[in-house]
């Protein structure tokens, strides 16, 4: 299901299944953007944030960052930050996160 991406404008796309899922920005159909994820538990194992280099320092990738946080949030779960991006946006405003983020 699309979320809305108020920075960029692009859709956040979320795809999931029993094993994890992923948050991705298309254009033109050609994916730009992902943040994918593996379940274990009420835990949500973010592992890898990917953007083409052609749209890198940009709003996309805070912005796939915002939808998991919010996905999380919605869903009952804890992000647990394997990516090196998605642990270095948490450690900046650690009180933002403090309900979603399991260290």
């Amino acid at each position: 299901m699309p979320n809305p991406n108020p920075s960029s404008g692009d859709p956040v796309l979320h795809h999931s299944s029993a094993k994890g899922g992923e948050f991705r920005v298309e254009r033109e159909g050609k994916r730009i953007a992902e943040l994918t994820y593996s379940l274990a538990g009420a835990d949500a194992v973010v592992s890898h944030t990917w953007v083409d280099p052609d749209h890198r320092g940009g709003t996309l990738a805070p912005s796939l960052v915002a939808a998991a946080v919010e996905w999380a949030r919605a869903n009952g779960r804890h992000i647990v930050a394997r990516c090196p991006y998605v642990e270095k946006v948490f450690s900046r405003s650690p009180e933002t996160y403090a309900d979603v983020w399991k260290r």
